[in-house]
């Protein structure tokens, strides 16, 4: 009796396991993978299926620890000082968006609840899929980068009243006003919910875990957090509502103590494993075959969605006083579906809020929106700047665009692409050395509050090829590109290389992931911040030991000079290959210890052939020697060599006797 259950088991974990490392592998999120999964095991599909109410009753909690999790993250305090952009842009799209699209399907003849299901299912984006997209890409420190992630992660705030009022929804007709009465008596439930859980969660959480923390024992802190969620998870049951919300309003209340970390680290193994069989069964949910005869409105409502998404966070975000770029920008990273609407989507599904056909319909849609997420993210600026165009002549004076009369005296200047941070302290140092130059940038407020100070900033977009001709680049000694984005930095380099080749270009990037991409485009110089940082760290250190001065200068120097080779040579350890968000290390270090067989034992390195890689050092009987180049190479000799992994494969083959 137990072999079939077990046997469906071992399929279902080996699948997972499989299928989630390819797409890591593939820079594909993981939910897509539990989803396929789901769908290769569901009934829909040939092989072994496995039936989907074996799982959902443990899955559900699933989304009952995921909003546990973002309750966690978001207390009442933090909620509070961040209310502004809550209740202003995340909570104004997430309402505007279930709003356009939900009456817009209304106005097709579907049912008012089937219509607020799809609305609130669109309104969602992948958090997931933006973050990891724009850190892929180097822009997640971008402006519309941090707006977007942030937007995101509040309408996992704001998606929690769907929570609560899709179950409502089962027991109602199409009668719009009988819809309100049951949404008032919903809304109603909640507010006694929260503050049932808000009195006992003040009186009694805090010393509950006080308690238990006493006691030392990890084990009784686990089985406190889990008996703490669950009950308020059952509490919320109990009145009619959804068991996520109860976990939600706990989260928030523990999110208080100083215990929150904790509690959080805690719930993650149970969280993410169960979400990952919540998707499962969302997946066993799809059927293919379905995509023949729906796959022309799953197109109607993937475009609606990119389209009215982008439209209506781009408005908000425009109103709140932002440039139109940045806008549009951010409209499109948050165009996408997301992994909270097949909540949404199973939760409207349990209650028959929808019927399956619609829900198939809004399911592929979302798939395909997610699909093609990473191209609509990668070519946001492109994108963009073709609606930007369209109003490029109505610029407002106020926001000082460039002016040909006013640069046209500019000579031997320099010119500063981005005048965030880093721009601005560029500017001041040239301005201390009396040296001219002229900032682009476009945050109207930025170069108003900077122009009104009598800084010679303007409004405009540094990647344009008339707009570098305008600020006199055939006259300027220098570009200094200041701000993390590599798409529009290339852009740049491109119009000076064709116009200026001779013009030193210096180019500012977060690490060093695309310091050769930059040099290869035409960069003269590229400084990438974490390695500057790691320098000045490593300067101050050295000052504090009483190393001289001069020689810490001297060693800094000779860093720079050598394209900062002592902060590339580390040792890569597991975290550097299996945290999906790390970049990928080109270059490193790799210990080679010579045997007693090897061809090179009686020889000195110098007389090897050795391109590619540079000799760092050599270890003898443990002493490290720094210049090992003429000493004879004996038997368990360890030489560190540093380079690509390419070329350290290559030569620890010779190292080693393998090499011909």
């Amino acid at each position: 009796m137990i072999d079939q259950p077990l046997i469906h088991l071992l399929l279902l974990l080996g699948s997972s396991v499989a299928v989630v490392v390819l797409f890591q592998k593939l820079h594909i999120p993981s939910s897509i993978g539990y989803l396929l999964v789901g769908v290769l095991f569901g009934a829909h599909t040939p092989g072994p299926v496995i039936e989907v109410q074996q799982i959902r009753e443990v899955a559900e909690f699933g989304i009952v620890f995921l909003l546990f999790t973002i309750g966690l993250s978001f207390s009442l305090p933090q909620i509070h000082a961040l209310r502004g952009q809550v209740l202003g842009l995340g909570t104004g799209q997430v309402l505007l968006t279930t709003a356009v699209i939900g009456g817009a399907s209304w106005w097709l003849g579907l049912p008012p609840v089937t219509a607020f299901v799809i609305g609130a299912v669109f309104a969602q984006s992948s958090t997931t899929i933006i973050s990891k997209q724009l850190a892929e890409q180097g822009d997640e420190h971008s402006r519309h980068g941090r707006l977007g992630v942030a937007m995101s992660v509040f309408q996992d705030v704001t998606a929690v009243p769907f929570v609560v009022v899709i179950p409502v929804l089962s027991s109602i007709d199409d009668d719009v006003s009988v819809l309100f009465e049951a949404l008032g008596w919903a809304m109603a439930k909640a507010v006694l919910a929260f503050l049932l859980v808000f009195v006992l969660g003040r009186w009694l959480l805090r010393p509950l875990f006080h308690t238990v923390v006493a006691r030392r024992s990890t084990e009784l802190f686990t089985l406190t957090v889990l008996f703490v969620s669950l009950l308020a998870a059952w509490t919320t049951n109990r009145l009619g509502l959804s068991m996520a919300f109860g976990a939600f309003l706990v989260g928030m209340m523990l999110g208080e103590t100083e215990f929150r970390h904790q509690v959080e680290s805690t719930i993650r193994p149970f969280r993410d494993v169960l979400i990952g069989l919540f998707f499962v069964s969302i997946g066993m949910l799809f059927d293919p075959s379905s995509i023949p005869q729906n796959w022309q409105w799953a197109l109607v409502g993937v475009a609606t969605m990119l389209v009215s998404k982008t439209l209506l966070v781009a408005l908000i975000v425009r109103l709140s006083g932002l440039d139109g770029l940045t806008a549009w920008r951010t409209g499109l990273l948050l165009a996408v579906g997301g992994e909270f609407g097949f909540a949404l989507l199973a939760i409207a599904l349990d209650v028959h809020a929808l019927t399956n056909q619609h829900a198939q319909i809004v399911f592929t849609s979302v798939l395909f929106s997610m699909i093609v997420a990473p191209f609509l993210i990668r070519y946001n600026h492109v994108l963009a700047r073709l609606f930007v165009r369209q109003h490029k002549l109505q610029v407002d004076p106020e926001t000082y665009p460039v002016d040909a009369e006013t640069t046209k005296h500019l000579r031997d200047h320099a010119i500063i692409c981005g005048y965030g941070r880093i721009g601005q302290s560029v500017g001041h140092f040239l301005e201390e050395e009396k040296i001219p130059y002229v900032a682009l940038d476009l945050d109207s407020s930025r170069v108003k509050a900077a122009h009104i100070a009598g800084e010679p900033v303007y409004y405009a977009d540094s990647s344009e090829r008339d707009i570098l001709e305008a600020v006199g680049l055939d006259t300027a000694k220098l570009i200094v590109i200041s701000y993390d984005d590599v798409l529009l930095a290339k852009k740049i380099l491109h119009h000076v290389r064709a116009l200026r080749p001779d013009l030193p270009v210096m180019v500012r990037t977060r690490d060093e992931t695309h310091v050769e991409e930059l040099r290869q485009a035409g960069a003269t110089e590229v400084v990438p911040e974490a390695l500057e940082a790691g320098l000045m760290i490593a300067s101050h250190a050295l000052l504090l030991l009483n190393v001289p001065f001069t020689r810490v200068v001297r060693r800094m120097q000779q860093q720079r000079a050598s394209r900062y080779r002592l902060l590339h040579e580390f040792y890569r350890g597991e975290e550097d290959f299996l945290d999906e968000f790390n970049r990928v290390i080109a270059d490193g270090l790799r210990s080679v210890s010579i045997s007693s067989g090897s061809s090179i034992v009686g020889k000195k390195l110098k007389e090897l052939e050795l391109e590619g890689v540079i000799v760092s050092s050599l270890v003898r009987q443990g002493l490290r020697e720094s210049e090992p180049l003429d000493l004879v190479i004996e038997e368990d000799d360890v030489v560190v060599l540093f380079g690509t992994p390419g070329n350290l494969d290559r030569v620890e083959r010779k190292l080693i006797g393998k090499g011909k």
